[in-house]
Order: structure tokens, then C-alpha cells, then sequence
């Protein structure tokens, strides 16, 4: 499927297809949703630092995303059949600290792992110094090990029954994750020898480990074609600036281009970057935001229905979890302490997606899902806060409860995803 429409976007089809990078109930769900109306297949993927067999910060394993996965996807109706599961930036990320004999075997384990719970798209990424690295770190050493953890997912496939099954993504030249943490206003597009060179490198290094079986299924090299967002704006793409770029695609026998960070681009981009062969577009933070958006939207309604006796005071909950527990935000938002109110409630970064596991803010969510549950949303304050939504209830188009107008919200993301890479 993957290797197909990469081929039909090369050959000059506007086909490509987008990476949902969450693992949140409902964002998930949403997507789900999105791609069982378009009828189209579904790429869900996690990250190292995500999901690994030490559990991530997610708490879960491969294998258990797997199952989450999939589960979710029967609750919705869609047919896993249609549903790809990647592994992003899989190698030794998550132990920098350690020298890289160690770090470089638990990346083998790492992408093992991953292989054998199902998941199909793995992007090798062993760009990260370790330890005892000699900085700069070598692009032929990274292509080496990008190499050994492709023959480890090799052999894992071949142990499971799924030789052949496996492609990958190489590349490293990607935006910080989660948006820059400082204000931007232009980046530099991937320049082609550089594109090349890592290609080459990493064709040298798959021969050496008689790899070429699996070198025919890389499907794409990871690019910057000039897109990034930071707390408060968007660097949009250029295509006059990517034109060399996009010319590579016709030199690369079969390698598209993967986006990431593509969160946040305009419906007039989206269409541009696939169709100048950035076939794989990943979006993250955006489908958060959206959910966020529409959680604090619920809570103003909230607080102005009279009939709710105990209020959930989301946003007060979440903003004095993020105080005490500071980690997954401080480092990112070093601005002055009167605007970290602001960038912690709507920075387009989402530093606060880190927190909707937090027990006091689930447990705030769940009551604000509950009181809205049992409580009908008067029509002027869905117009007020949910103003497409309510022209979609209003048309009988969609539920006036509030797990539906959270979907529909998430939904806005994904439709423009959707409408670049499959209706163009």
C-alpha cells in the first residue's frame, strides 16, 4: 500500500498520505473517524520517546499500542486492515547519555520490538551523538547504524512471518520536535547534495549488510522543505524554494520525501507539498491543539450553564499541574514569567498535551465531559464557542454532546490533511 502510493505521487498524482503522531483517545478516534468516511487508509505512528520497551513516556510498549490501536479502531468500525502503525525516529534517542555500544543495542531492541508487535513503517534515525561519540558525529557513522537497525528489523520480520513487509524511512534533517523554541522567521530547505549524499551513504551502508532486499523498500528520506511553527507562528511553505528539491524526486528510484512538523500549514500548502513529492506529511501538536481548543471551549460553556453544581475548572486545573510539575514545559517556554500564562494555554507548541494524563486532569476532563453529558448545550453558546460545529448540529450533520464536538473539532485538522492527499 505505502510503496504503491509512493510510486503514484513520483509519477506526478497528487497521492500522498498523512501520520497522525498521537496517542490521545480521542485524537485518535477522530482520525479514525476521518478515514473511515474518506475510505482511505490510516498511518498512525509513535515515537521512541513515546512508546519502547521500557514503556515511554506513554507507559506503554509497542505491542501495547498495538493493541490500543486496534482496539480503538473496532470500537469505530474501521477495518484494521487499513490501518499502518510507524515508528518515528527509532534508534538511540532515548539513551544519549550512555555509550553507544549500549545505546546502539537497546535500538536494536527498540526497533525489534516495534517489528514484531506489527508495526510496518519504521524510520531509522541514528542521527543522535551518544556518550562517547567524537563530535560532529559522522554521516557515514549514522547511516551505519541506521544500517544495523535495519537488519535487526530484517531478521525480526523474518521470525514473525513478515519478510518483505517492512519499509523504511531514513533521514534525520527534521525541525526540533514539537516546534521551535525560539521565535523564527525563515528556515533553510534541505539543500539536494545533501539529500544525495545521505541517500548514497545509507544505499553503501544497507550493501555492506547485503541489505538490498530491504533497500528497495525505502520508501522516503526525511527532508526540511522549509515549513516549521513556533509558540506563536507559522513558517509557511515556499515552493519556489523547494523547486530543487522537488526536481530530486525524479533522481531518487522510488524515494519520496517525508514533512515533518507540517502542523498548522494552510489547505493551499498541504495541496503544494504533496504535490511537489513531500508524500508523507506528519502532523502532531496541531491535533492536540484542536483538542485542547475545544476542551477550553466546553469549560467556558461550563461555566456559564447555572444548573451544574460542581464545576470541573479545567483550565485552572490544568494550569496549576503544569506550575507544579514544570518539566515538559519550562525548558520550552524561556520567556518572561508574564507571558508563560499565555504560552502554556496556547502556544502552538501544546506543551500542555503532556498533562491530560495527569490524574487531577483527566479526572477535571471526565467531570467537565460528565456535566456536559448530562446538561443539553444551549444552541447560542454552542454558536458562541463552537461556531462551525454548531452550523453542522444546526444542519443534522453532527451530535450536540460534547465527545462529538471534540471529534468534529480534531476533525477540522485532518480534513485538510485528507483533502491534500486523497481528494486533489
Amino acid at each position: 500500500m505505502l510503496q504503491q502510493l509512493i510510486r503514484t505521487n513520483l509519477q506526478g498524482a497528487p497521492r500522498g498520505i498523512y501520520a497522525i503522531c498521537s496517542a490521545h483517545g480521542l485524537v485518535l478516534e477522530a482520525a479514525m473517524e476521518q478515514a473511515k468516511a474518506d475510505g482511505t487508509p490510516l498511518l498512525i505512528e509513535a515515537t521512541a520517546n513515546q512508546v519502547n520497551q521500557f514503556g515511554g513516556y506513554t507507559g506503554m510498549r509497542p505491542a501495547d499500542f498495538y493493541d490500543y490501536v486496534m482496539t480503538l479502531a473496532a470500537q469505530i468500525g474501521l477495518d484494521n486492515a487499513g490501518i499502518i502503525l510507524g515508528g518515528d525516529h527509532l534508534g538511540p534517542v532515548c539513551w544519549q547519555t550512555e555509550p553507544a555500544a549500549d545505546a546502539m543495542t537497546k535500538a536494536i531492541e527498540l526497533v525489534d520490538a516495534y517489528v514484531s508487535a506489527g508495526f510496518s513503517k519504521i524510520h531509522l534515525d541514528c542521527s543522535m551523538p551518544c556518550a562517547d561519540d567524537t563530535l560532529p558525529l559522522a554521516d557515514e557513522i549514522i547511516a551505519e547504524r541506521a544500517a544495523d537497525l535495519c537488519r535487526a528489523a530484517e531478521e525480526a520480520a523474518a521470525r514473525h512471518g513478515k519478510t518483505g513487509k517492512v519499509f523504511y524511512v531514513i533521514g534525520t534533517e527534521v525541525p526540533p520536535p514539537g516546534g521551535a523554541k525560539e521565535e523564527i522567521t525563515e528556515l533553510e530547505v534541505t539543500e539536494p547534495a545533501h539529500a544525495r549524499h545521505t541517500i548514497e551513504l545509507h544505499r553503501s551502508a544497507f550493501a555492506q549488510r547485503n541489505l538490498e532486499d530491504a533497500w528497495a523498500r525505502v520508501i522516503a528520506l526525511v527532508v526540511q522543505p522549509g515549513v516549521e511553527f513556533d509558540h506563536t507562528s507559522v513558517i509557511d511553505y515556499q515552493p519556489r524554494k523547494a523547486t530543487k528539491l522537488k526536481a530530486l524526486a525524479q533522481e531518487t528510484d522510488g524515494i519520496a520525501f517525508e514533512a515533518h512538523s507540517t502542523d498548522y500549514q494552510t489547505q493551499r500548502n498541504y495541496n503544494q507539498l504533496v504535490r511537489d513529492h513531500f508524500a508523507i506529511l506528519k502532523v502532531g501538536p496541531q491535533l492536540t491543539f484542536a483538542l485542547r481548543e475545544a476542551l477550553f471551549a466546553l469549560s467556558y460553556i461550563e461555566d456559564e450553564l447555572p444548573t451544574i453544581p460542581k464545576k470541573s475548572a479545567l483550565r485552572t486545573v490544568c494550569d496549576q499541574r503544569m506550575q507544579a510539575e514544570p518539566r515538559y514545559w519550562q525548558s520550552f517556554y524561556e520567556v518572561a514569567p508574564d507571558r508563560q500564562p499565555l504560552y502554556r494555554r496556547y502556544s502552538y507548541s501544546d506543551r500542555i498535551r503532556y498533562y491530560w494524563p495527569d490524574k487531577d486532569v483527566n479526572g477535571a476532563v471526565d467531570q467537565l465531559l460528565d456535566n456536559l453529558s448530562s446538561a443539553s448545550i444551549p444552541l447560542p453558546l454552542l454558536s458562541q464557542f463552537f461556531p462551525e460545529e454548531y452550523r453542522q448540529v444546526r444542519e443534522g450533520q453532527l451530535a450536540n454532546d460534547p465527545r462529538s464536538l471534540i471529534k468534529a473539532r480534531i476533525r477540522q485538522v485532518t480534513s485538510t490533511y485528507a483533502n491534500a492527499c486523497w481528494k486533489q
